[in-house]
């Protein structure tokens, strides 16, 4: 398990080939630098500056916020399959932010998703996403996330097709980025 968490990390951090299409040119990954800023949120005792940046915080919160709301999709999210989730991003993050921050984040995920119900929540995450290149990390990372039993049911791609309106994508970005996703996990595995 622990060669799969680290080989969906890796590709999680590497710049995608999405944006191409559109004339958007990646030179890291949105992820990484989101977390980086969400890993740098000021706390009580922190003076300022810390390089911290509130809308990339936002939008981190919401790249995960997607992936979470499909890993969650088909009811089942136990114990183990939410240590493994908490493995994966903070994996992908590089160290940025730590597990324990994710895991608070996915409590809180957890209870907002309880309390508001999962459309509310896409709706409510899509106003993280500011620009096409955002929208399309968002579901890069969460495609990848529903790869992860190599498998994607329908109740995920649902989902997926869900995120992708809601970041003002077609829902062909979908397939281009399910179809990137494996690409980029069986180029890494060679």
């Amino acid at each position: 398990m622990d060669d799969r968490i680290n080989l969906l990390a890796k590709v999680a951090r590497t710049p995608h080939s999405l944006g191409a299409e559109a004339g958007i040119s990646t030179q890291r990954s949105i992820l990484m630098l989101a977390a980086a800023s969400y890993g740098s949120r000021p706390n009580d005792e922190t003076t300022i500056p810390t390089g911290f940046d509130p809308f990339a915080a936002a939008l981190f919160e919401s790249i995960v916020e997607g992936a979470y709301l499909v890993a969650t999709a088909d009811g089942v999210f136990d114990d183990e399959e939410r240590v493994t989730f908490e493995r994966i991003v903070t994996a992908a993050c590089g160290g940025a932010v730590p597990r324990n921050h994710i895991a608070d984040l996915v409590a809180d995920l957890a209870d907002q998703v309880a309390e508001d119900g999962v459309d509310r929540r896409i709706q409510r995450l899509a106003l993280g996403v500011q620009r096409q290149e955002q929208g399309l990390e968002l579901l890069r990372i969460a495609a990848l996330i529903a790869q992860v039993s190599e498998d994607v049911s329908d109740v995920e791609r649902e989902v997926l097709v869900k995120l992708a309106t809601a970041c003002r994508l077609d829902a062909s970005a979908v397939d281009r980025a399910l179809e990137d996703v494996k690409t980029s996990l069986a180029s890494s595995t060679s």
